[in-house]
C-alpha cells in the first residue's frame, strides 16, 4: 500500500504535536497533583496551628475567665472556624463523637464508632487516610487537654482528597479534549498546507508520467516563487530541455544518417550484385565500393560532429591567440590547392575558445573555397576585433553565392548551386561542411554568414562574442 508524501508529512506532524501535547498534559497532571498534596498538607498544618493559637487565648462563655472545659474549647473553635470546600471538622470527647462543623460533609465520617474510637487513641498530632464512598479522605487528629478537666478531647480535620482530585481530573480532561481538537485543526491545516506545498511535486510526478507514457517532451512546469520546490521545478524543466534536445539530436542523426547513407549502401549493393568474374570489372567495382565506403565514413564523421555540437562538453576552452590561429590555418590550407593564398589581417588578441574547433571551422570554409575556385584564384583568411566582437573570415575570388542561397547553404545535406569556375573533378561533398561551421560558431555563442567579397567572390565570416577577451601587450 503506497502512502502519499502528504499523508506522511501530516502523520509525522501530528505525531510530534501529539507527543508534545501528551508530555504537556502529563506534566500538568503531575504538577497539579503535587500542588494538591502540598496544599492539603499545608491546610492540615494550618488548622493545627490555628487551634493552638485559639487554645492559648480562649475564654469561657459568659464569665470572661479562661476556659476550663475541653468541650467548650473545641465547641468555641468550631464556631469561629468554618471548613473550606470538601472539608469537615468534628470533635471527640472521651472516645465519643461530640460536635461537628455546621456545613454538612459529603460523607459523615463521625458516625463510625470504631473509627472514632481509633482516632481517640491519638496522644499527639497524627495524619492518616481512610476510604469512603466519596473516595479517599485525608485527616489529622489533634489531641486537646484543658487544665482542670480530666476528659480527653480531640479535634479531627478531614479533607476529601478525591473530590479535590476530581476537579483536577476534570480540568485535565478538558485540557486533553482541547488538545485533541487542536490536533484536529492542526491536522486539517497541515493537510491543506502540505497539499499547497507539494502541489508542484505532484505536478512534476504527473508531468513525468505523461512524458513517460507519450514521450511528449514539450510540457514544462510553471511554479512561481524562489523556494526549494520552485527550484525543483526549474531543475525538472532544465532536465526536460536537455532530454528534448537529446531526442531532437538523436532524431536528426537517425533521419540524416538514414537519408544520406541509404544511397551509397544501395550503390554498393547494386555493384556487388552485378560484379562478374572479369578482373578489370572486379577492380573497377572494388574501387567504386571503396570510394563509396570512404564517403560514408566522411558522412558518419560529419554527422557525429553535428550531434556532439549540441551536447555539453563539445568545446574544450583555452586561450586562443587569434594571430597564431589565422596564420596556422593559411599554412595548413596551402596543401589543398594551387591558389593565391593570403593573410588579410590578424587580430593581436586572445579569445577563450576551442582552438581545435575554430581551426576545424576555418578549414571547412577554406575547403569550400577551394572547391569553388580555380587555379590562381585568391583565397584569403583574416581575423579582427570589430564593434566588440571577434571576426574570423575566409574570402575567395570565385563566383560568389547568390543572395537567395546565402542562408540555405548552411543547412544539413544542402549543396550550393553549380557555379562556374569550379575545377573539373572537384568533389561536391555531402553538404555537411557549412552546417558544421555554423554549429561550431553557435557553440561559441556566435554565428556565421556569407556576404559578397570585395572585388567579387564570397566572404564567409564567423562572428564571436568577446567575452573575457583581453588585448596582448
Amino acid at each position: 500500500m503506497r502512502v502519499s508524501a502528504r499523508a506522511r508529512i501530516v502523520g509525522w506532524m501530528l505525531t510530534v504535536v501529539g507527543l508534545a501535547l501528551s508530555v504537556a498534559i502529563f506534566a500538568t497532571w503531575t504538577i497539579l497533583l503535587t500542588r494538591l498534596d502540598d496544599r492539603i498538607a499545608a491546610e492540615l498544618r494550618n488548622e493545627v496551628a490555628k487551634l493552638r493559637i485559639y487554645a492559648g487565648s480562649a475564654l469561657a462563655p459568659g464569665s470572661g475567665a479562661r476556659v476550663s472545659d475541653v468541650d467548650d474549647l473545641l465547641t468555641g473553635y468550631l464556631r469561629l472556624n468554618a471548613p473550606d470546600r470538601w472539608e469537615t471538622f468534628f470533635t471527640i470527647i472521651d472516645g465519643k463523637a461530640s460536635k461537628a462543623s455546621f456545613i454538612a460533609p459529603p460523607v459523615p465520617i463521625d458516625g463510625d464508632d470504631a473509627l472514632v474510637a481509633r482516632m481517640a487513641t491519638a496522644t499527639r498530632v497524627a495524619r492518616a487516610e481512610l476510604e469512603t464512598t466519596q473516595g479517599t479522605v485525608q485527616y489529622a487528629v489533634v489531641p486537646v487537654t484543658v487544665a482542670g478537666d480530666p476528659r480527653r478531647g480531640h479535634l479531627v480535620v478531614a479533607i476529601f482528597y478525591d473530590l479535590h482530585r476530581a476537579e483536577i481530573v476534570d480540568a485535565v480532561r478538558v485540557l486533553g479534549l482541547s488538545a485533541l481538537a487542536a490536533m484536529g485543526l492542526a491536522g486539517a491545516a497541515g493537510w491543506f498546507v502540505a497539499g499547497r506545498v507539494l502541489a508542484p511535486v505532484r505536478l512534476v510526478r504527473m508531468t513525468a508520467e505523461q512524458i513517460s507514457d507519450s514521450t511528449d517532451l514539450t510540457r514544462r512546469l510553471d511554479v512561481p516563487g524562489d523556494d526549494d520546490v520552485a527550484a525543483l521545478a526549474g531543475t525538472f524543466n532544465h532536465m526536460i530541455d536537455r532530454l528534448e534536445q537529446a531526442f531532437v539530436v538523436q532524431r536528426h542523426f537517425m533521419d540524416d544518417a538514414g537519408h544520406e547513407l541509404r544511397t551509397p549502401i544501395t550503390v554498393i549493393r547494386g555493384h556487388l550484385e552485378l560484379m562478374g568474374d572479369d578482373p578489370d570489372e572486379r577492380a573497377e567495382t572494388l574501387a567504386l565500393v571503396t570510394d563509396e565506403l570512404d564517403r560514408m565514413n566522411r558522412i558518419v564523421d560529419d554527422l557525429l560532429i553535428l550531434a556532439k555540437a549540441e551536447q555539453p562538453g563539445f568545446l574544450t576552452i583555452d586561450n586562443v591567440e587569434l594571430a597564431d590561429l589565422t596564420v596556422s590555418v593559411v599554412a595548413k590550407a596551402r596543401a589543398l590547392g594551387a591558389r593565391r593564398w593570403r593573410v588579410d589581417e590578424v587580430a593581436e588578441a586572445r579569445l577563450p575558445a576551442d582552438r581545435h574547433r575554430l581551426t576545424q571551422a576555418l578549414m571547412q570554409l577554406v575547403a569550400n573555397a577551394v572547391r569553388h575556385t580555380g587555379d590562381d584564384d585568391l583565397i584569403a583568411v583574416g581575423s579582427a576585433v570589430r564593434d566588440g566582437r571577434v571576426e574570423l573570415w575566409v574570402r575567395d575570388s570565385g563566383p560568389g553565392v547568390a543572395p537567395a542561397e546565402r542562408e540555405r547553404i548552411f543547412g544539413r545535406f544542402v549543396r550550393g548551386a553549380s557555379r562556374t569556375g569550379v575545377p573539373d573533378g572537384a568533389p561536391d561533398g555531402a553538404g555537411l561542411g557549412l552546417a558544421i561551421v555554423r554549429s561550431i560558431a553557435q557553440a561559441h555563442g556566435g554565428n556565421v554568414a556569407v556576404t559578397d567579397a570585395p572585388g567579387g567572390g564570397a566572404c564567409f565570416v564567423m562572428s564571436l562574442p568577446m567575452w573575457e577577451l583581453w588585448r596582448l601587450h
